[in-house]
């Protein structure tokens, strides 16, 4: 099921959360929304579930605008930041019961609930109570509870939140084959896993999508500029930053290393540095003993496009 946003905004008393934002997931794609805390993130998600109406804007689903059909909120599964559980019912129980409100046949709850089991892997912890369970399996159970009813539209707000580094890869692979069939969007502050899972990204911004493609487009977009990694020896450290700095179309240097006299020299445009920088090295006499190229990070990008 397709999803076109046009025009949409939130507003919470004199704070505009959301401003006039337009974007579109097409079925079988996953799509990062990334943005700083306060940007706008979980609102926007929130008006996609329909849980809060926006002020203005529409939300179409599969070509369909209706603001308030119950077919439309059944057709979208919903893993929320902070996500709520009943945490006095056993596993097994609690997803019968999500399965049940969301819709699902009676005589089709029960495989459903051990589909879900599987899928999430919550086997070894099945039979317990909510509460008993760690922070990593009530994420699960959470994920289990949104997709039970099979929906076409999923929406996951920070889905692998305390989870350990073997169970993130796991239910990373789980929403890239849910991708595969279903429009999926979700929210994460973990950049790697957003190039590890995602087609595409939208990146959001003080309530306005600031950027919108995939990894590989923002990171041509944002390679107007070098980043250089360098040692160099034959100096204090302090003398090679001022040298460095004063090069001409240098925009930063970082101290990496104080010890190793390491740097990291950002340009201000796609001009390399490697000439420039062997040039300082021996009108000063100095032994450049590493200089490595490094292409620009999903991090440089997001700080370049939400750093005030």
């Amino acid at each position: 099921m397709d999803l076109i946003v046009s025009s949409l905004s939130k507003r919470y008393e004199s704070q505009k959360a959301v401003d006039d934002i337009s974007f579109s997931v097409k079925s079988g794609e996953i799509v990062g929304f990334l943005g700083p805390n306060g940007a706008g993130k979980t609102t926007t998600m929130k008006m996609l579930t329909q849980y809060i109406a926006p002020d203005s804007g529409q939300i179409q689903y599969g070509g369909s605008t209706s603001s308030s059909s119950l077919d439309i909120r059944r057709a979208i599964g919903y893993l929320p930041e902070h996500n709520p559980l009943y945490e006095d019912m056993p596993v097994m129980d609690y997803l019968g019961f999500c399965a049940a409100l969301q819709g699902v046949n009676p005589s089709e709850i029960p495989s459903k609930v051990r589909e879900m089991v599987v899928k999430c892997g919550l086997d070894v912890e099945k039979h317990k109570k909510i509460t008993e369970l760690s922070k990593g399996f009530r994420q699960r159970v959470g994920l289990a509870q949104a997709i039970i009813h099979n929906p076409k539209i999923l929406i996951l707000d920070e889905p692998t939140t305390g989870l350990d580094p073997n169970q993130i890869v796991e239910i990373r692979e789980l929403i890239k084959n849910l991708g595969k069939e279903k429009t999926v969007i979700l929210s994460t502050h973990i950049l790697p896993e957003v190039e590890a899972t995602c087609d595409r990204i939208l990146i959001i911004n003080k309530g306005k999508i600031v950027a919108d493609g995939t990894v590989a487009n923002l990171r041509k977009q944002s390679e107007s500029r070098q980043i250089l990694r360098v040692r160099i020896d034959g100096a204090e450290t302090e003398r090679i930053y001022q040298s460095l700095q004063s090069m001409p179309d240098v925009r930063m240097v970082d101290i990496l290393q104080q010890a190793e006299n390491k740097f990291e020299i950002q340009s201000n445009s796609e001009l390399p540095l490697n000439r420039e920088v062997f040039k300082l090295c021996v009108s000063n006499h100095w032994e450049l003993l590493e200089m490595i190229p490094f292409e620009t990070k999903l991090e440089d990008i997001f700080r370049d496009l939400t750093v005030n």
